[in-house]
């Protein structure tokens, strides 16, 4: 079901996907070999991978690169105009955006930030509330047998052993995610720490990356982090379940991530930068550490053919590539937030026209 194989390749934060082929080789023939860029979340890249695959595969004429360096990477890199878009798993706030050109942001996916550990001990998966994770990267919870894991918990036999916390490096979408996740729940994560794609962090070590996060978390016995769900998958490493508002345990799926989603229907239609975490107890299969991710794209750009090509890009990524996503262990985006990406992406122009 996945393009990767071996957690080689997820090894570089910063790792180019160059898809190409010669033009003559299908129904792109004639065409203008075009080459677009892209870089920022770690948190989409297995899926932007195989978007890339796919839509390369039958736009032989286009070229396009893709950098996993972080959402923070991907907002600098748009904003110094080096690359054609940028992704992030944290939409721009109004106060940013003043700061850039014009440009559109539009949800691309949805997807659990799953909370992955080493403890080979463990006969099932763990289980823990939000106080208890909290507690776990505020520093005041030190070992795996504190009595509020062991709470979450009956029955179950906990290492003794201390926790040993793995975080992101740099600015992270992901880590926006969680953070906020963290604020809603924890008055004293807020008060304390509170939310961004940067925080000063009382505890742990960084990683870069999701890559660098789930290589700390894999070498280091009685490590817990944050990361999406296939880097978990493909470092063998389990993954917790989350209990909800509802009381209910959750693990990180791409279902449980659509109901996370569906709570908050309504108002992601009118703005989809509306964060996902937390949703109410209404929600009982919800996944409580969900988000959506971004693509931000200048509004306006030179090279008819380029931009054309980028369009048609994200159309499907939107459309026919939600599918791909599903499969992935992302979550579809629900129809509301596909029409708001439609109209968004009708504003793209190149050289200050509209792109036929």
């Amino acid at each position: 079901m996945r393009n990767f194989t071996t957690t080689t390749r997820f090894a570089a934060a910063a790792v180019t996907l160059a898809l190409f082929s010669f033009a003559g080789c299908n129904s792109d023939s004639g065409s203008e070999n075009v080459a677009l860029s892209g870089a920022g979340s770690t948190f989409v890249y297995p899926v932007m991978t195989r978007w890339i695959q796919d839509f390369s595969g039958v736009h032989k004429n286009v070229q396009i690169n893709y950098q996993s360096i972080g959402s923070g990477g991907g907002i600098q890199q748009v904003k110094a105009g080096t690359v054609d878009f940028g992704a992030s798993d944290a939409a721009l706030t109004d106060d940013q955006l003043k700061d850039m050109k014009p440009l559109i942001q539009i949800p691309e996916s949805a997807g659990p930030v799953c909370i992955t550990y080493n403890l080979p001990d463990l006969k099932q998966p763990l289980q823990l509330s939000a106080d208890s994770l909290a507690g776990i990267f505020l520093g005041t919870i030190k070992t795996w047998q504190d009595s509020a894991i062991a709470k979450d918990n009956p029955g179950l036999t906990l290492p003794k052993q201390p926790v040993v916390v793995s975080h992101r490096a740099e600015g992270s979408g992901t880590t926006n995610i969680f953070t906020t996740y963290l604020s809603a729940v924890s008055p004293e994560w807020q008060a304390k720490v509170g939310k961004g794609n940067s925080v000063s962090w009382p505890v742990g070590i960084g990683g870069k990356g999701s890559e660098g996060v789930t290589g700390n978390i894999r070498n280091s016995p009685g490590a817990i982090g944050y990361v999406e769900l296939t880097y978990a998958e493909q470092n063998h490493l389990p993954v917790a379940k989350i209990k909800n508002q509802a009381g209910q345990y959750i693990a990180a799926t791409a279902a449980a991530t659509t109901a996370a989603i569906n709570a908050f229907s309504g108002q992601l239609s009118q703005d989809p930068r509306l964060p996902i975490v937390n949703p109410p107890a209404s929600a009982a299969d919800a996944y409580p550490i969900s988000g959506l991710t971004f693509l931000i794209i200048p509004k306006d750009g030179a090279g008819k053919s380029k931009r054309t090509a980028l369009k048609n890009f994200v159309q499907y990524i939107i459309s026919d590539g939600q599918a791909t996503a599903g499969s992935l262990n992302y979550a579809p985006l629900p129809d509301g937030v596909k029409q708001y990406d439609q109209q968004q992406l009708q504003q793209l122009t190149t050289d200050g026209q509209p792109i036929q």
